[in-house]
């Protein structure tokens, strides 16, 4: 959940923000991009001031309208099964918002673009450097949509219903993809992290354990054991999800099979968010924010996409024993506590919610 947050600036904050801004680099990990001199140039053509400036023209209106809007009607279909959570008025209301935020976001992307000579020595050295790809410092980033963004939540927070956040990121994955379809394969490699940054905004609480840090000096073993495990967050993701299409190979939720790519992204992302709120909570050393947001949203999304129980306890006993498997006996010490709170609210929230639907009944 997106909520106002300010870094200040600290050596460890400092340190964590470098983390989170290497998760929005362009991916150029494809060898065909220097192999191929035509591509090479292409590249370089499309990350250059003139190169932004024509990507943004092909997401200007009207197209960008109509994309939120249809965006909005596919995660309207994906959750009408949910009674009562949004109306058509409320969905129309969720588009236009979402219409603003990339109004913003493209006009961001767009003026973020270094001089081509420095994406040459980018390109020449084979760098991910987020400066060096004309992706402006990722709290300037963040401060630009945070405003927008707040709006956009504010109606999630006026229905009263978890659910509506979990439309509301929907909304914003269908967005981008239907955008990323109107570019070139290059094009969508230099503007696809600044779509990953929104979609995760909403829902990874990034910036926040990046705020956290704040409470710690350098030498703290709590900022040590995150700091390494912020640097494998997406690594750690892959092998859980891994994990848990082998151990439920038959399981279909209402968005589809496990290996459907819509559903390997959410699943992808949602593993970063359970890293992500797990960190907060260490940091912040009390476990309120995974209680009432993370734990509150999960229980409720996944009873109303028939997502079983032994999943979800699966899915967290697996990203439990990754996690341990990479920390020493030292630092096992010292998350244990928190993991073992994770497990036990989720828990709680399940019994407690099994009780009402039974009492309902």
């Amino acid at each position: 959940m997106l909520v106002i947050t300010q870094l200040v600036k600290t050596p460890s904050v400092e340190r964590l923000t470098k983390l989170w801004a290497k998760r929005y680099t362009p991916d150029l990990s494809s060898r065909f991009l220097f192999q191929d001199p035509w591509l090479h140039r292409d590249l370089v053509e499309a990350a250059s001031p003139a190169g932004r400036v024509k990507t943004v023209a092909k997401l200007q209106l009207p197209l960008l309208d109509v994309t939120c809007q249809m965006a909005g009607i596919l995660a309207k279909e994906l959750y009408e099964y949910i009674p009562n959570v949004l109306d058509l008025n409320e969905t129309r209301q969720l588009s236009q918002y979402s219409h603003q935020v990339y109004i913003k976001l493209l006009e961001f992307y767009q003026q973020s673009s270094n001089s081509q000579q420095s994406i040459l020595w980018a390109i020449a050295g084979n760098s991910l450097s987020l400066s060096e790809w004309g992706i402006p410092n990722i709290e300037q980033l963040a401060t630009a949509l945070q405003p927008i963004l707040l709006e956009f939540q504010e109606q999630h927070i006026l229905s009263h219903d978890w659910r509506t956040l979990g439309f509301i990121t929907t909304l914003l994955n269908f967005c981008n993809q239907l955008l990323l379809k109107q570019l070139t394969p290059i094009e969508q490699i230099i503007i696809a992290p600044y779509f990953k940054f929104v979609e995760e905004q909403v829902a990874v609480p990034w910036q926040r354990v990046c705020a956290a840090a704040a409470k710690h000096q350098l030498d703290s073993p709590a900022l040590a054991l995150v700091e390494q495990m912020l640097s494998v967050s997406d690594e750690i993701a892959q092998v859980v999800y891994h994990r848990i299409t082998e151990l439920f190979p038959n399981h279909r939720s209402r968005r589809g099979g496990l290996s459907d790519p819509g559903v390997t992204h959410s699943c992808l992302r949602d593993l970063n968010m359970f890293q992500a709120y797990l960190w907060l909570c260490m940091l912040e050393e009390n476990t309120v924010p995974m209680e009432q947001e993370l734990a509150a949203l999960c229980i409720m999304v996944m009873e109303s996409v028939d997502v079983k129980w032994e999943l979800c306890a699966q899915w967290i006993q697996s990203l439990v024993d990754e996690i341990m498997s990479r920390v020493t006996p030292e630092q096992s010490s010292l998350l244990q506590p928190h993991t073992q709170a994770m497990q036990e609210i989720f828990f709680e929230k399940r019994q407690r919610l099994g009780a009402i639907l039974q009492f309902e009944k």
